[in-house]
């Protein structure tokens, strides 16, 4: 009987210690999520330099793509314009950002008459090349130029599809994968504006 009590007693051990193992382990997980918040300083159209401090209080929506995309960018540009309209008045809250990965060429082609096409809230940043590359470092994420005889210029570039969720104090909260339908990234908003 005392072995059958020894035996018992060792298993909540056991048990206890996974439990609170798991809860380090998430705490630790929220804990570094919480503190990974994206920075970029970047013109806009106009030449103002924007930061993402500018933004504390709204929620961002961020994209990095260029307006020689064939399909990413233009896609998950309509699926931002439908979830901005689509939110109403809550759209006050949120702000769309298009971060070039082809600045120069860009700035050039016209970034804020092409973002306009879509939606007039979404807010089109160009930087040079070094604070460009800090953006993307910072998002961790990738932009890349891939040379293509075919593609205008004689190149493309090749650049994380996901859109990504910052919240009002500037932590990242999530990604949408590249083809989230806009129903499911206004539910996700909905819930937390």
């Amino acid at each position: 009987m005392l072995k059958k009590i020894r035996i018992a007693l060792w298993v909540a051990v056991a048990v206890s210690l996974v439990g609170v193992g798991a809860l380090l382990w998430r705490a630790d997980r929220q804990e570094q999520a919480a503190a990974f918040k994206p920075e970029f300083s970047l013109p806009d159209e106009a030449g103002t330099v924007r930061t993402a401090e500018e933004f504390r209080g709204k929620h961002l929506l961020v994209f990095f793509g260029f307006t020689n995309c064939p399909d990413v960018c233009p896609t998950t540009m309509a699926e931002v314009a439908q979830v901005m309209d689509d939110l109403g008045p809550e759209a006050e809250d949120v702000q769309p950002l298009f971060i070039s990965v082809d600045p120069a060429r860009d700035r050039e082609s016209g970034l804020g008459e092409y973002l306009a096409a879509f939606h007039p809230s979404i807010l089109g940043l160009a930087g040079d090349k070094a604070a460009t590359k800090s953006a993307v470092n910072s998002f961790k994420v990738f932009g890349d130029r891939q040379e293509d005889a075919s593609a205008p210029g004689g190149y493309t570039m090749s650049h994380s599809s996901s859109l990504y969720l910052l919240g009002p104090r500037g932590e990242w909260l999530r990604q949408f994968e590249y083809g989230t339908p806009a129903d499911d990234i206004i539910a996700d908003l909905k819930g937390r504006l």
